[in-house]
């Protein structure tokens, strides 16, 4: 009979599995304490203070290897949950921080002003790639919070202006001095894609790029 056929009738048993010579199991730490007690100086023994930090440190790395593979295994949960959510945006609308966006053919641009305080005679203003204002959106005053605009295309002259990339500047009387306001912007999303980081994904809006997933704001 081979060594296969009298470990099935359990005459002898398997060998265990071997571990890498490079790795050190609580098994093997509890062996070499053990021996180190056994052939300490019986004139100057180990104390209990050397023995417990011994194991104190060994708990501490197996804890801190136990804690990275939680934190793998989550972070890993998080992604494929992330992409599955990103994977639905394609096709549909985002409100995004951007102070620029695209303006289709027979199409608008929408966004919004954001306020962190109330403010009076808010003007956004849209200007081509030269820099050159085309057209200034007269908001009004308006509390904290939120303030919608859209731009439907047409200069200030009335003609239509090219499809293209559009720059936005919002701007309005804060505590009596006039002062730039940040601005969101509408986009719809093109495709996703991981972040060359590594970490989280990103969402390709055009006129924009790619912009963080977390950093939308809103889906529309």
């Amino acid at each position: 009979m081979n060594v296969e056929q009298l470990q099935k009738l359990g005459l002898i048993r398997p060998d265990p599995p071997k571990k890498p010579r490079n790795e050190l199991g609580q098994e093997d730490f509890l062996k070499l304490m053990v021996t180190q007690m056994t052939h300490q100086n019986p004139l100057k023994p180990m104390e209990n203070t050397e023995f417990l930090t011994q194991m104190a440190q060994f708990g501490t790395v197996s804890g801190i290897q136990a804690l990275q593979k939680s934190f793998t295994d989550f972070a890993n949960a998080i992604g494929s949950d992330q992409t599955l959510q990103a994977a639905g945006l394609i096709g549909r609308k985002v409100l995004v921080p951007g102070d620029k966006a695209m303006l289709a053919a027979g199409s608008a641009i929408q966004g919004v002003v954001e306020l962190d305080k109330p403010a009076t005679a808010i003007a956004v203003k849209i200007l081509d790639a030269s820099g050159v204002p085309v057209r200034t959106l007269e908001l009004g005053a308006h509390d904290q919070g939120q303030v919608e605009f859209q731009w439907d295309g047409l200069k200030d002259d009335g003609t239509v202006a090219d499809p293209g990339i559009y720059r936005i500047q919002a701007e309005g009387m804060v505590g009596g001095e006039r002062l730039a306001l940040p601005t969101l912007v509408v986009a719809p999303v093109e495709s996703i894609a991981a972040n060359p980081s590594g970490y989280g994904l990103s969402v390709e809006l055009p006129g924009l790029g790619k912009v963080d997933f977390k950093d939308i704001r809103q889906i529309l």
